[in-house]
């Protein structure tokens, strides 16, 4: 059965992507370009997102990733895969992303010229941060790739073998609130062991501890998907008291955390604070949307196709009209406003007019191509109501 709160879940995340990604134009932490005025206060609201936004994407996907095996074998499996996650990300390099290296490169004045100059010639010269070859925000498509194809044999056998003893145990596990917390012990060890060594690179290569954390979320939403209304029914009755626990552990981490600097015992608090924290602010998202959005609607099936182009687009057209902005002496509000619109606009723009009705550019950006014409315009069974097929025979 399809739940709509993941689909929700999944198109209200990547909107926040948006603003978080304009946020980073803002806040005193390393971007690719950065505003002429910087706000040290937006460190915090940053931080609060930045804790559960990638990590609740990892869990979305591994839960998708079940809905995706259920009618493939592994190498079907594999090869859409492929087809989703490499072909753009091999366009989002090639054509997405050279635009936000040029423009950085022109900030930093590291490169003088037209953009014609720059793109093919010298976009792909050297890996960035020093050369211009990167993937930028696409990161998320490689580590997803990678994820998916290792743990083909562990996700087959758990297909395959649904009433194994570790299955049952953790449907057994699930049932309790408490039981729940389990999961954040190998997120621990990443945190407070890799992490201090392993800074965040998203190179996939040396990228030790966002490889580690990121794979352990992805499993755990295929594994979490597997226990069925066990689970759900958990996060909804308990989502209160998840609540709870993430505003007390957030508040703990951001106390702990300025004061961690030379004190090793301080690292290895704030470690456990901040896993406590993302995995209940994780399972508080989940019981809500339980509980209020497991519901499919027409805006949804349009939302839901319109995320994977959005996410592909979205930071190349938020940068060129950042660029215009950079050096004006406007106010935070006024230019958060027009990059938030500007983004949206020109993103929607180009998904409606050219991606959702040309069928060469779908496969691009990860969409299916449709066998009829009308075919994109129809819903998912679930949406349409039950009263209306019996009253139509069907």
């Amino acid at each position: 059965m399809r739940r709509h709160d993941l689909d929700w879940l999944r198109v209200l995340v990547f909107i926040l992507l948006i603003f978080y990604h304009v946020g980073m134009f803002f806040v005193p932490w390393e971007f690719h370009i950065k505003n002429n005025i910087t706000y040290k206060w937006l460190i915090y609201p940053m931080w609060f997102v930045n804790q559960w936004r990638l990590p609740i994407l990892f869990v979305i996907s591994g839960i998708g990733t079940h809905y995706a095996l259920q009618k493939r074998s592994g190498s079907q499996f594999a090869l859409e895969r492929i087809k989703k996650l490499l072909v753009p990300l091999a366009f989002g390099i090639v054509l997405v992303i050279p635009p936000q290296v040029y423009i950085e490169r022109i900030v930093k004045n590291q490169f003088s010229g037209s953009y014609l100059e720059f793109w093919p010639l010298n976009s792909f010269i050297g890996i960035y941060p020093y050369g211009n070859f990167s993937w930028h925000h696409l990161w998320f498509l490689p580590y997803l790739l990678v994820f998916s194809l290792v743990l083909i044999p562990a996700f087959l056998y758990l297909k395959n073998h649904p009433d194994n003893k570790f299955s049952t145990w953790i449907k057994q596990v699930v049932k309790n609130p408490v039981g729940l917390y389990v999961f954040i012990i190998p997120l621990y060890l990443s945190e407070a062991f890799l992490k201090p060594y392993f800074p965040v690179t998203h190179d996939l290569v040396n990228d030790w501890y966002t490889f580690s954390s990121s794979i352990i979320l992805f499993f755990y939403g295929f594994l979490l998907i597997t226990t069925m209304d066990v689970y759900w029914k958990t996060v909804e009755n308990y989502r209160k008291l998840f609540l709870i626990v993430g505003i007390v552990s957030f508040t703990g981490f951001l106390l702990a955390a300025p004061n961690q600097k030379g004190y090793v015992n301080m690292h290895y608090l704030e470690a456990f604070l901040k896993v406590i924290s993302l995995w209940s602010w994780i399972l508080t998202l989940f019981g809500f949307a339980a509980k209020y959005l497991n519901k499919g609607s027409k805006l949804l099936s349009y939302a839901n196709e319109a995320v994977y182009p959005f996410y592909i687009l979205h930071q190349t057209v938020m940068i060129v009209i950042a660029w215009y902005l950079i050096d004006l002496n406007w106010s935070l509000g006024l230019k958060a406003f027009l990059m938030i619109i500007g983004t949206f606009g020109l993103s929607w723009f180009l998904y409606e007019m050219f991606i959702r009705r040309w069928k060469y550019l779908r496969p691009l950006f990860g969409l299916k191509n449709y066998k009829k014409k009308n075919d994109a315009k129809v819903l998912n069974l679930e949406v349409i109501p039950i009263r209306w097929l019996k009253f139509n025979g069907k």
